[in-house]
């Protein structure tokens, strides 16, 4: 099962009951057994996989694990790019002290890479003030660690317009962004029973 999931919204309900409401919430009543196969951060949008039981959900995890999986956000950063693709390669590793944030780290962080292609620079034009230089750009994910991309971003030194922390706000214009600009707008994987290549692409909202 393949959904568009709407930023603001959590993908497995939090522990706190405030944090109840989930994409796996609403789905399980509607499809019980239904089980996650991969996350997207709160504020992220886009595609998910969705497994109907355990079987197929093992199935599926399997291509995750073994990063047969391709995916592809949209994202708009923050100011106009000089390089028109590039790959960023750097460590991540959680910083205990500032939960739930990541942090570079070469010596004990995990290995991350990201690629990176322009789609756009534009700017987006704001009432009375300068407009505001953004970019709008494909990311894939080589790694999968928790922030990779918004992290990775904030390296280059154009952080995701919205990000609230990697510096998404921090630039004049950014600290009304309406929503981390960041979606997962594409899939490629193959199908657990019919073994079929999916190829599945969602248009970015922004």
């Amino acid at each position: 099962m393949l959904i568009n999931k709407p930023a603001g919204l959590l993908s497995l309900s939090g522990k706190d009951p405030r944090n109840l409401d989930s994409v796996h919430h609403r789905l399980v009543q509607r499809f019980p057994g239904c089980t996650l196969v991969h996350r997207l951060d709160f504020g992220t949008s886009g595609l998910m996989v969705i497994a109907r039981n355990k079987g197929i959900n093992a199935l599926l995890c399997q291509q995750f694990s073994q990063r047969t999986v391709d995916k592809v956000y949209t994202a708009l950063l923050c100011g106009h790019l000089a390089e028109d693709e590039g790959i960023v390669e750097a460590a991540i590793a959680k910083d205990p002290a500032r939960f739930p944030r990541m942090a570079l780290c070469a010596r004990h962080g995990k290995p991350a890479r990201s690629r990176y292609r322009v789609i756009d620079r534009l700017y987006q034009a704001r009432e009375g003030e300068r407009a505001l230089a953004l970019t709008r750009v494909t990311l894939t994910p080589e790694t999968g660690r928790t922030h990779q991309l918004r992290i990775h971003c904030q390296l280059l030194g154009y952080p995701i317009l919205g990000c609230d922390l990697y510096g998404g706000r921090e630039l004049p214009g950014t600290e009304c962004a309406s929503r981390l600009m960041l979606h997962a707008s594409e899939l490629r994987f193959v199908h657990p029973v019919s073994h079929e290549p999916m190829h599945i692409q969602q248009a970015s909202p922004f």
